[in-house]
């Protein structure tokens, strides 16, 4: 992990306030899929986790975020040209196996599933892509994940596009078997019940971080033991019954 000047080359919205931001930057090189960087935004203190969502290349990372408060809204009005402090790669992200896989993403929980299906598809390796949404018109990421040969399937709860429902009303519908290994990041209750069905997999945890180095111990999660985690550190991402969610 390192600082580093990252030059912003292309922003864009892709769905009503979430948003595609494309960097150039040396850290692209060593990064791995599920990872994740902390941005210092213009005139504010403290950083802003967001997941890298795909390597382009071994120097330009993309990264997709939500507009969630006023630090994102800055950094979401800056433009190609800028650049920015950036500090990674940090966490440790999704294993690459050698096997077919489920990803399972709810809202702003998929952009890190784009890269961890890329490199599974890179080796050869069917990838089923399960994403939820509230509606139609907040649908992102999927023409993404199918320019890679994912198998998409898509959940919204109004029904406006494919199943209506949870991401797991989906799961059931094409009867995706809970013996897939499956990969995962979205919203605590989302992931505590693909935990609950699925036997093998890894979840991807959501949380408010602040250094991003596990120092400041704001961003905790509990083994079944009791002991403690730093997602930022020791995750985000987990094997299913390593973490309690």
């Amino acid at each position: 992990m390192r600082n580093d000047t990252a030059l912003i080359t292309e922003q864009v919205m892709i769905a009503p306030d979430i948003m595609r931001m494309e960097l150039e930057t040396g850290i692209a090189a060593d990064t791995s899929c599920g990872q994740f960087i902390q941005i210092l935004v213009p005139g504010y203190f403290l950083r802003r986790p967001i997941s890298v969502s795909q390597v382009r290349d071994d120097n330009h990372l993309s990264l997709i975020y939500r507009i969630a408060g006023d630090g994102t809204r800055v950094l979401s009005q800056l433009k190609a040209g800028v650049t920015l402090d950036i500090f990674g790669p940090l966490g440790h992200g999704f294993p690459v196996i050698d096997e077919d896989v489920v990803l399972i993403g709810g809202g702003v929980g998929i952009p890190p599933l784009i890269e961890t299906a890329k490199r599974h598809i890179m080796n050869g390796h069917h990838v089923t892509a399960v994403l939820g949404f509230a509606s139609d018109s907040q649908i992102f990421a999927k023409e993404e994940l199918e320019s890679l040969n994912a198998e998409v399937i898509i959940a919204t709860m109004d029904g406006s596009c494919g199943v209506k429902g949870t991401v797991m009303d989906a799961v059931h519908e094409y009867g995706i078997s809970k013996e897939r290994t499956v990969m995962a990041c979205g919203p605590l209750g989302m992931l505590r019940v693909i935990g609950a069905y699925f036997e093998h997999g890894y979840v991807s945890l959501e949380e408010r971080m602040a250094c991003g180095i596990g120092a400041c111990m704001g961003c905790v999660a509990r083994t079944p033991e009791g002991d403690t985690l730093r997602v930022c550190k020791d995750g985000p991402v987990f094997e299913i019954g390593k973490v309690v969610l």
